[in-house]
């Protein structure tokens, strides 16, 4: 904390400083006039717009296709962020990015447990699992990100993001069967520069950000960026007497660009980021009842220990968790990225070394009681990857080919252990242990490794066959290899080994519901071949009509947090690996600028089947097993999105995007049963779990073996997303000095979700909007102050809802961000 509190001091006079300098600066430049010429008018002066690619310029340029070209050249639906929009917004990490990207979905229990969505598929909600693939592809400055945990980071010194939405298996790889994320820092500059900005507000909020960038020869620049962020948790903790749900980031970046010629440039950089939050908790929700018996619900359970919520409104946001909670997240790197002139096109190397520590702690029993006292899976990840690739770009054919390589290895040291409510909580008031302590330090620590190996060739070309009509067809061949290792290993509380060796007695049959000890060693690899074909036309100046076919892949995986057991608790080994999902992708969409530039309107239309689909199967026991995964037979996400952005003069601006998005299990049959089914005794059956008259009522007390939830809609999706905003600005001569008073909008919309793998009345989250206000004062040479508020109108709503384990009806849940407001100082030379 030391270091952010001189990072804050030396921010602020910082920004003061060039506040200052720009008096004079300003005086030489002012804001353009608005003349609706087709050069100098109000396309030309456009700020970021989200979903459509608008810039300052009238047009960005991105690398969507590993080549620059601008957004609206490109038959791709993609939504562009630009670095001032993502600042103004208070849109630092990805989570908040969602807000400005309807089709984004973003779901975080803490960092190891987060998912990255677009059009409702990615990777499987629930507990991450280290041996499968995300389907988002994360990539700064072409160096891609395996570890979702890294998009709980603050952006730091970013110009712009890409959100590209469909698969993007020819040039991204097997990781983006649902689409990529491509961020772009700013680099070092041969011209000095510097910006810096603070933010506080309330929640003991503080944010400082720094960057400055010049030359140290005529052909060595560099750049050094630093952001630092902390506020007091939303929940309060009534046990630990303290908030929870913290902030406390920090993030460093350095750059060095050597350029000796025009034709070469040589970029080296390097990046640490680290958070260590007061986190992450949860808020008891409610209970429903389960097929148990009422003697083993949640209220009875509760009541036979003396033990009540701190509240039962959830927006109160009191938790009483007894366990530590920690969420010590580290990540960093270096790369060396090359781009060389050689012949007609660019030869691009990039290299790079990625890494990951985490440090959890948990309290995985959602309540005030010692049930379950340490819960813990730290790791440690090192990722190497390797990219050469050649772009030639003509008047009538461009291409791109290349080879990618990559090495992942993930180790894990995992402990878990009951406490001195365990026992009562587990075992039935008719077992004979009920007033015994045998569950009580009971211990698994749970041992695992990962090694990955991916490498591939791939290409893309783009063929004028006219001067409107292009064809582009792109395919990639993929190798796969991954090779794991799990063991748990089980002791009493006087630390003598529990083992499966054919001996039996009612306190180790006891102890081993609890944890059973396992040992397996999965591997798998496989090649793949995928490709794509994309056609499309400029109907009309500022028209462009596009469709693209896709056939491709996301590699196969194993599991890595253990697999179910038989009846003698023999691991299942046909469990251990799963599937690859195999993808086939239409799309068609229209680009269309009007209005002299003054607007532009985008919308696509899309469909993805998905066969031996990867979903996360939750088991309800506390330790036994606490997820894996399975191959659904068949998923499908289809919609319709739209992007408008309209800036009729230099001042006022707005944006509406929305989309429908119909994600579906089309076949999955042996579900896991939602928890108003679960917990009763064992039937082989199947039933339907889709209009089940069952669900909810306290019935049989028998559960099905699984669920046949085919037709039921995918978990984190909602049918319906929107975001929308506006600016409106002014003249002004504000301090002596003259500039712009602005006022900006930023609203989101989103329509229910299911928050359980298997729908469930107890976990569907209601829709909610929220509204994000901003308002300030700014010049032309890069001074801006403003004041903010997110969540203007205080909307309750959640982000997830956890069924908590044991079958006993208890939901757990973890509220959005209440209302947030602060101010920004902000400056630039």
């Amino acid at each position: 904390m030391n270091f952010r509190v001189l990072l804050l001091a030396g921010a602020a006079p910082f920004a003061l400083a060039a506040f200052g300098a720009s008096t004079s600066a300003f005086a030489e430049e002012t804001v353009p006039a608005t003349t609706g010429s087709t050069t100098t008018g109000p396309a030309d002066v456009q700020e970021s717009s989200v979903g459509t690619g608008a810039n300052d310029s009238g047009t960005i340029v991105v690398t969507a296709r590993r080549r620059a070209e601008t957004a609206q050249d490109v038959p791709l639906a993609i939504s562009v962020v630009g670095g001032e929009h993502i600042d103004s917004t208070g849109s630092f990490n990805v989570g908040r990015l969602q807000q400005l990207t309807p089709t984004l979905q973003f779901y975080s229990s803490n960092p190891r447990n987060t998912a990255v969505n677009i059009r409702g598929l990615g990777v499987p909600f629930g507990l991450t699992n280290d041996g499968i693939e995300q389907g988002v592809g994360i990539y700064i400055d072409d160096v891609y990100n395996a570890r979702v945990a890294s998009a709980t980071f603050d952006f730091l010194d970013v110009k712009q993001i890409e959100v590209l939405r469909g698969p993007q298996g020819t040039l991204y790889g097997k990781n983006t069967t649902a689409g990529a994320i491509n961020i772009t820092t700013n680099q070092p500059t041969f011209d000095f520069e510097g910006k810096a900005e603070v933010s506080v507000g309330n929640l003991n909020y503080v944010q400082a950000k720094a960057a400055v960038s010049g030359p140290i020869t005529d052909t060595l620049a560099a750049r050094l960026a630093v952001s630092s962020t902390s506020r007091r948790g939303t929940i309060y903790n009534v046990t630990s007497n303290q908030w929870i749900q913290s902030q406390d980031n920090l993030g460093l970046r350095g750059q060095l660009l050597f350029k000796p010629s025009e034709a070469l440039s040589i970029t080296l950089a390097g990046d640490y980021s680290e958070q260590d939050a007061v986190c992450c908790g949860s808020v008891y929700v409610r209970t429903g009842t389960t097929q148990r018996s009422a003697s083993r619900q949640f209220a009875a359970l509760a009541a036979a220990q003396g033990y009540s919520v701190p509240s039962t409104n959830p927006f109160d946001r009191l938790s009483d968790l007894d366990s530590t909670l920690q969420a010590g997240n580290k990540i960093g790197g270096a790369s060396i990225k090359v781009k060389w002139d050689v012949g007609p096109g660019t030869l691009t190397s990039v290299t790079a070394w990625r890494f990951w520590d985490w440090q959890p702690q948990n309290d995985r029993d959602f309540t005030g009681l010692p049930i379950v006292s340490k819960s813990q899976n730290p790791s440690q990840q090192d990722q190497y990857t390797q990219e050469l690739r050649y772009n030639y770009s003509g008047d009538r054919f461009d291409f791109v080919v290349g080879a990618f390589g990559f090495y992942q290895r993930i180790d894990t040291q995992g402990t878990e252990a009951h406490g001195s409510a365990s026992t009562k909580w587990n075992l039935a008031p008719t077992n004979a242990l009920y007033n015994s302590n045998v569950l009580n330090g009971l211990t698994a620590l749970n041992t695992q490794y990962l090694k990955n190996t991916s490498v591939a060739l791939y290409g893309q070309g783009s063929w004028k066959v006219t001067p409107e009509f292009t064809i582009q067809p792109g395919l990639r061949l993929n190798y796969d290899k991954k090779d794991g290792f799990y063991q748990r290993r089980v002791f009493n509380a006087a630390g003598t080994e529990i083992l499966i060796d054919g001996t039996t007695n009612a306190v180790k049959t006891a102890q081993l519901a609890i944890f059973t000890p396992q040992e397996i060693s999965p591997q798998f690899s496989d090649w793949n071949f995928s490709y794509d074909f994309t056609a499309s036309y400029k109907a009309a100046p500022g028209v462009l009509v596009y469709a693209t076919y896709a056939k491709t892949f996301k590699s196969g995986g194993i599991n890595q947090n253990g697999v179910p057991t038989d009846t003698s608790n023999n691991p299942i080994l046909a469990a251990a690996t799963v599937k690859p999902e195999s993808v086939q992708h239409y799309e068609a969409g229209i680009k269309t600028e009007f209005w002299d530039r003054r607007a532009i309107f985008n919308l696509s239309a899309f469909r993805t089947d998905i066969k031996d689909y990867q979903a996360n199967v939750n088991n309800g026991q506390f330790g036994v097993l606490r997820g894996y995964l399975a191959n659904a037979e068949a998923v499908r996400s289809q919609g319709i999105e739209a992007d408008f952005s309209v800036r009729p003069s230099d001042r006022f601006n707005a944006y509406v995007n929305g989309a429908y998005t119909d994600a579906t299990y089309r076949k999955f049959v042996d579900a896991p049963t939602p928890p108003e089914l679960s917990g009763g005794s064992s039937s082989s059956a199947t039933v339907s779990c889709v209009n089940n008259p069952n669900l909810g009522v306290a019935g049989t007390a028998v559960s099905p073996a699984s669920c046949d939830i085919s037709g039921q809609r995918l978990p984190g999706v909602s049918k319906w997303s929107f975001s929308f905003g506006f600016e409106a600005n002014a003249p002004v001569n504000f301090l002596s000095r003259e500039g712009q008073v602005y006022f900006g909008y930023d609203g989101s919309y989103r329509s229910d979700f299911s928050s359980n793998p298997t729908p469930s009345i107890y976990t569907n989250i209601d829709g909610y909007s929220l509204s994000n206000f901003r308002a300030g004062f700014r010049t032309e040479s890069g001074f801006d102050i403003y004041g903010w508020v997110r969540n203007a109108f205080d909307q309750n709503y959640f982000e997830q809802l956890f069924v908590g384990p044991g079958n006993t009806g208890l939901i757990a849940g973890l509220p959005g961000d209440p209302r947030t407001w602060g101010f920004t100082v902000r400056s630039s030379f």
